[in-house]
């Protein structure tokens, strides 16, 4: 690229918060946005979902295949398609990959929930739980680290795909890459690149606390 250093500091203090949408603050910003909320939305729908595939199993393989054949499809497709729906907004992104996290997480929550040894479900019958009680107080803690493994790839993943979506004009840090092959100026792709693999590591040791946090009695069992 013509003899420039691969990172230009000044150009970085420049550009961190001008003020404007381009700005590696609001990219960083829009990044962390498109990324978090497919997952969020994604969970709030695999939780009920899930949990309704475990009462009624012949629900399982249908929904289950569904979300197979969507998570085959690549991104792009996806934007494409509701491209003409949304229009250049985030929500174009943002849609297809709650779609994506649920490919993940339907799954996760449904082998979490089946992962509960029946003895323990039982146990907590003839201690007089609930249905609604057992599943809160019980089942999902029991099935928590194998939620919470399905939710880390559903982020680390969405954080990843959300830089595609530059090519509709909506892709957060993503947009960093464009910008920096079109001018041949290094900078922008190294802070890009390099912005998003410290979210991605962040999120995922975020959540790893997490499960050490919901889970006490594993490291108690660890450390016996």
């Amino acid at each position: 690229m013509n003899g420039e250093p691969i990172v230009r500091w000044d150009w970085v203090a420049r550009n961190w918060a001008n003020g404007s949408p381009s700005a590696i603050s609001a990219l960083l910003g829009g990044h962390v946005v498109m990324a978090f909320l497919p997952v969020v939305l994604g969970l709030a729908v695999a939780l009920p979902l899930g949990l309704a595939c475990v009462r009624w199993p012949r629900l399982y393989q249908p929904t289950a295949a569904l979300m197979n054949v969507t998570y085959s499809l690549p991104s792009l497709v996806l934007f494409s398609i509701f491209l003409s729906v949304t229009g250049l907004t985030q929500a174009t992104v943002v849609i297809p990959l709650t779609f994506f996290a649920l490919a993940v997480l339907i799954p996760a929550v449904v082998d979490g929930l089946t992962s509960v040894p029946e003895h323990v479900r039982q146990s907590a019958v003839a201690m007089g739980f609930r249905p609604v009680r057992r599943l809160l107080l019980v089942e999902l803690p029991v099935a928590v680290p194998v939620v919470l493994a399905g939710l880390r790839v559903a982020t680390v993943s969405s954080i990843s795909l959300v830089s595609l979506g530059a090519l509709i004009g909506q892709g957060g840090l993503g947009n960093l890459f464009i910008d920096g092959w079109q001018r041949q100026f290094p900078t922008p792709i190294v802070v890009g690149i390099s912005l998003v693999l410290l979210l991605a590591v962040a999120s995922d040791g975020v959540l790893v606390l997490a499960q050490r946090l919901l889970t006490p009695w594993s490291r108690a069992r660890r450390s016996a």
